[in-house]
């Protein structure tokens, strides 16, 4: 991640004169951000972008001429630039939100529908924090192609009752994908939160499971957890792993926000450290905050084995950084090679704890 002197300088692009002036006033009231400029639409902001030369864009995801995505790809393609997603809480929406994670855009807002007024401080608060990560990102090394790990040759696996928790947040959706690409049908159980809001993650589940070799779903109260599955948080409940007589199940929870998050990857590890143990392999990839830090150390504690996405493959290591520095994470791995990693620890005997993670960088 790159250090700035000055403030972060950001061009908004939205159609709606009333969302340029919000995004604004929301943004310029953070002494670190300047908005240098707006544009209507995606054929005014690319004139502005080449004479602005902003650090970050915030860009509409439906708008007129040219919808967000077409724009996105030739942002990408002749000038890339973080970019943070203005999206609505549609289904639609949510679905040109994802794909334009994968094709590159750093993060996503969405938008209020209801009780404006009551959320503005929240909204604020939620894309100057975004706005501000986003310009410390290099869009230009974050591609990782799952293509090469398609082509692995299927390795015989023995089964020793492991089961995955996997954590993450920005940049997430593009990482989650690249490293279920990389694991067999028959992987190990996986429970998986990524941060996101409601409505966004049952389309999120969808898209991998079309794209990935094993089943993949949102979590739901009472699902049996099964190898060859991949359990993906819903965006309005707290996921965790429970105990039902003789099966493991998952549970959902509403309560408040923990780490600041709802779902909360402390959460699921935590879970997973009371009623799995050394059986666990945790997995806290990029993101942003220390979401899944104190939880991974309780699952090391707990004689499981943890993983952590490194520096240079993350597109924000703020959460592999907090785990890797309170000394929860056994070893670091790239994203590319982080389903090799998890394999390996899927054949590691659950009576040695985590006592043999393999290749990768060690925690102090």
């Amino acid at each position: 991640m790159t250090h700035r002197s000055g403030p972060v300088r950001v061009l908004i692009v939205d159609d709606s004169v009333v969302m340029r002036q919000l995004l604004s006033t929301l943004l310029s009231a953070d002494p670190g951000i300047e908005v240098v400029g707006t544009a209507a639409d995606p054929h005014i902001a690319r004139e502005r972008i080449k004479a602005l030369n902003p650090d970050v864009v915030t860009l509409d995801v439906e708008m007129p001429h040219m919808d967000g995505i077409t724009f996105l790809r030739k942002i990408m393609a002749l000038r890339p630039t973080p970019v943070v997603m203005i999206s609505t809480l549609t289904q639609r929406g949510a679905e040109t939100t994802l794909e334009a994670l994968e094709i590159g855009a750093v993060d996503f807002i969405a938008k209020p529908t209801t009780d404006l007024a009551n959320s503005l401080a929240e909204l604020a608060t939620e894309l100057q924090r975004k706005v501000k990560a986003a310009a410390a990102v290099r869009v230009g090394v974050r591609r990782v192609a799952p293509a090469a790990n398609l082509a692995r040759p299927q390795r015989p696996r023995r089964s020793t009752g492991r089961i995955v928790f996997i954590g993450a947040s920005t940049g997430g959706v593009e990482a989650l994908k690249a490293l279920l690409v990389g694991l067999p049908a028959d992987c190990p159980p996986t429970l998986v939160t990524q941060h996101m809001p409601p409505r966004f993650t049952a389309g999120f589940a969808e898209r991998l499971n079309r794209e990935c070799p094993m089943t993949v779903s949102e979590a739901a109260a009472g699902d049996v957890i099964e190898p060859g599955h991949v359990y993906i948080a819903p965006g309005s409940h707290h996921l965790e792993i429970a105990r039902v007589g003789s099966q493991l199940v998952c549970r959902l929870s509403d309560a408040p926000p923990v780490s600041g998050h709802r779902p909360s990857v402390d959460v699921l590890f935590r879970s997973a450290a009371h009623v799995v143990g050394k059986l666990a392999i945790g997995v806290i990839l990029t993101g942003m905050g220390k979401d899944g830090a104190e939880g991974l150390l309780e699952l090391r504690q707990s004689g499981a084995i943890t993983l952590g996405q490194d520096e240079e493959s993350s597109l924000i290591y703020g959460m592999p950084r907090a785990a890797f520095e309170r000394g929860a994470v056994m070893k670091q791995h790239s994203l590319g090679h982080m389903a090799d990693a998890i394999l390996d620890a899927s054949e590691v005997d659950g009576s040695h704890g985590g006592s043999r993670p393999t290749h990768g960088v060690s925690a102090a």
